[in-house]
């Protein structure tokens, strides 16, 4: 099979062309590495020999269609966006640009090549609102009311996916996806608390909190996330599908389970919260269980585990050589 990842340089994106290349897929790669980096394609480029292809292209460009067309991928993996509800709200049109108008590009280029299927990273942590606390975890069903442009965003492209199968018969599956975390996510952007917090306790660095730390996320680990993926692109069609772990962890709780994994007391620093943040979030993965056959399998303390070795490592390296990465 042919598979595209846009966004592939990114931190789950490079994961999942890890996994596509490992099970003898031949990959192309669509990044304009603006936040995905190729470091982060080191063992896919070892590993990939003529099956992996990376092209440096923006999605939101006329020639993202015009690849697809050429390369004829039988399944289009769309990762690639900005994935910052902060930085939606402070600037939407750009969040739209990319996150909107470059899916369309994607859209178009898979309608023209007869691409199989597209599946959509999502996002289950925006795409519902505030629920109520007695409907947590969330199913599928509950409404989709985003409070951030970026959730409204995701929504949008949602739409457009179910017209694109009903007008053009282009199936998808979407995957609307908790809080991601694991290896190669980047600890300098604004999301990613995992990686914030591992890189503060492996440095030795003040740790800050936004608000009072009550707040709760829904904490998946990127290989079960991969895994999703690699279901994804022949199962779940037509459907959304929520990726998590139907659990609720603080910001307070996982400062504590990472504190301990790291035999470190930091020193915490509180600073207001972010305006259009939900206040708690878990999603429920069932219908992801019967439609994918999926589910996740890394517990919290085994995946932090995993991230803080990794911050160690980076420790080593100087203040400004930052990795970057993409996420969900």
């Amino acid at each position: 099979m042919r598979a595209m990842v846009t966004g592939g340089a990114g931190f789950i994106g490079s994961a999942l062309v890890d996994r596509l290349l490992a099970e003898g897929h031949d990959v192309d790669v669509v990044d304009d590495l603006s936040s995905g980096s190729l470091t982060n394609l080191t063992e896919a480029r070892a590993i990939g020999g003529r099956a992996l292809t990376i092209h440096q292209l923006d999605v939101r460009l006329p020639e993202t269609t015009e690849l697809i067309l050429r390369r004829r991928p039988a399944v289009i993996f769309h990762l690639a966006a900005r994935v910052d509800a902060r930085l939606s709200i402070a600037d939407p049109v750009l969040d739209a640009d990319v996150n909107v108008l470059g899916s369309l590009r994607v859209l178009e280029g898979a309608r023209a090549a007869g691409t199989d299927r597209v599946v959509y990273a999502a996002s289950g942590g925006s795409l519902y609102g505030e629920p109520d606390e007695a409907e947590l975890p969330i199913g599928e069903s509950h409404p989709h009311r985003p409070l951030s442009p970026y959730g409204v965003g995701k929504k949008a492209v949602i739409d457009y996916l179910v017209a694109y199968r009903d007008l053009y018969a282009l199936e998808f599956s979407a995957l609307a996806l908790a809080n991601v975390y694991g290896p190669r996510q980047d600890p300098y952007a604004e999301a990613g608390v995992v990686a914030i917090f591992a890189r503060a306790l492996a440095t030795g660095s003040p740790v800050t909190v936004f608000g009072d730390g009550h707040q709760t996320r829904d904490y998946v680990y990127v290989d079960d996330v991969v895994d999703a993926f690699a279901r994804a692109a022949t199962k779940g069609g037509g459907l959304v599908c929520n990726i998590g772990t139907g659990k609720e962890t603080s910001v307070n709780e996982l400062l504590a389970t990472m504190s301990a994994i790291a035999g470190v007391v930091p020193e915490v620093r509180h600073v207001p919260a972010h305006p259009g943040e939900v206040r708690r979030s878990a999603l429920d993965a069932r219908r992801a269980a019967i439609h994918l056959g999926w589910r996740p399998w890394t517990s919290i303390e085994e995946g932090c585990a995993v991230v803080l070795e990794e911050a160690r490592r980076r420790g080593a390296a100087p203040e400004g050589s930052k990795l970057h990465s993409s996420e969900r």
